[in-house]
Formats: structure tokens, C-alpha cells, sequence
């Protein structure tokens, strides 16, 4: 797609209902599971934005959060990951060739 964007979401939810309805539309949005509450993926500005207004929907303001990070290429590269930086479990081979 045009203009995608790499992008990270991380999240705190409190409530399980609400963290797996969140969870999923990440997924459905294309984004990988890398940590049980962060994702990373491509998406173009209009996905970020219906992106943000689901979470905005799901999550309780005073006790929630939800960040999203759109990152430009030339910076992602500069990312570090130390120690067990993806969920094993979690992270496929796609994801860990964005980080080679």
C-alpha cells in the first residue's frame, strides 16, 4: 500500500474483555504480535486512524492506554533490542527479519 508506515502498538488495558477485543483488531489489522501487549506492523494513515478510533471505543480513559507509534524506516533501523526483546512464543520469522 501507499504510504505505509512501520508502526508499533502498545497497550494497558485492565479489563481481559476489552485488552482481547483490542488484541484482535491489531491482528486484523495486519500488525504482529511481538510482546503480549505490543504489536508492530505496516499500516497507511487511514488504517492508524481507524485504528485509533476502535481502541478509542474499547478502552476506559481513566484506567487504560493505548499508544500508537508510527516509526519512518531510517529510524526503525536505529531501534536496539536487548535481552529477550520479542516473545518467542509470539514473533514469526517476518517480524524478526524487519530487525536484520
Amino acid at each position: 500500500m501507499a504510504n505505509e508506515k512501520l508502526v508499533w502498538v502498545i497497550y494497558d488495558i485492565v479489563a481481559q474483555r476489552k485488552r482481547t477485543k483490542v488484541a484482535k483488531t491489531c491482528l486484523n489489522k495486519g500488525l504482529y504480535r511481538v510482546q503480549k501487549s505490543v504489536f508492530l506492523g505496516k499500516m497507511n494513515s487511514n488504517q492508524i486512524d481507524e485504528l485509533k478510533m476502535i481502541c478509542d471505543e474499547l478502552i476506559a480513559p481513566d484506567t487504560d492506554s493505548v499508544y500508537i507509534f508510527p516509526m519512518c524506516e531510517e529510524d526503525f533501523k536505529k531501534v536496539k533490542l536487548l535481552g529477550q526483546a520479542f516473545d518467542k512464543k509470539l514473533v514469526n520469522d517476518e517480524v524478526e527479519a524487519l530487525f536484520l
